[in-house]
């Protein structure tokens, strides 16, 4: 009579032979915040200046504002620094808008630098992955099939 195999201990080599490697994962781990910290670093430098430029703004404004909130001589006075304070405030508002706009551009290339690089570190890194786990798996598929043809000698013999 036919003695049935123990298919358990071929399963078991069978899955002890194909390799699973964590480094891949903690590299992509240790990869994705490193991006995240230079990420981190540009935007806090962007969000430094634009607080900067709005403290920077808000001074000059108040200091208008108490000019123009002294007595005067002369009605007309008052429509001169109303008219002045106006003409200031816009002048002042576009050189504040151009400075917001150059912090923009800035984060907005250093971003765009820093993704070009993970993009380009990423492919290396997948290309090195995908070689790398295919000859893994070709050797434990090839360990397997002996194994396979193994049980399958000894359940004929």
């Amino acid at each position: 009579m036919a003695k049935t195999p123990n298919y358990t201990k071929t399963v078991q080599e069978m899955l002890s032979s194909f390799p699973i490697d964590t480094s891949a994962l903690q590299d992509a781990f240790k990869s994705s915040a490193a991006m995240g910290e230079r990420l981190t670093k540009v935007a806090l430098e962007a969000a430094e200046k634009s607080t900067e430029i709005s403290s920077g703004w808000t001074k000059s404004t108040l200091a208008k504002v108490g000019t123009l909130a002294k007595t005067k001589e002369e009605p007309a006075d008052y429509a001169k620094a109303i008219s002045d304070f106006a003409a200031a405030s816009a002048e002042t508002a576009a050189e504040n808008l151009a400075a917001f706009a150059e912090v923009a551009k800035k984060v907005q290339m250093e971003t765009v630098e820093l993704l070009l690089a993970a993009g380009k570190e990423a492919t290396e890194d997948a290309t090195a992955a995908v070689k790398k786990a295919t000859a893994d798996v070709t050797a434990a598929a090839k360990k397997a099939t002996e194994t396979v043809k193994e049980a399958a000698a000894t359940v004929k013999a």
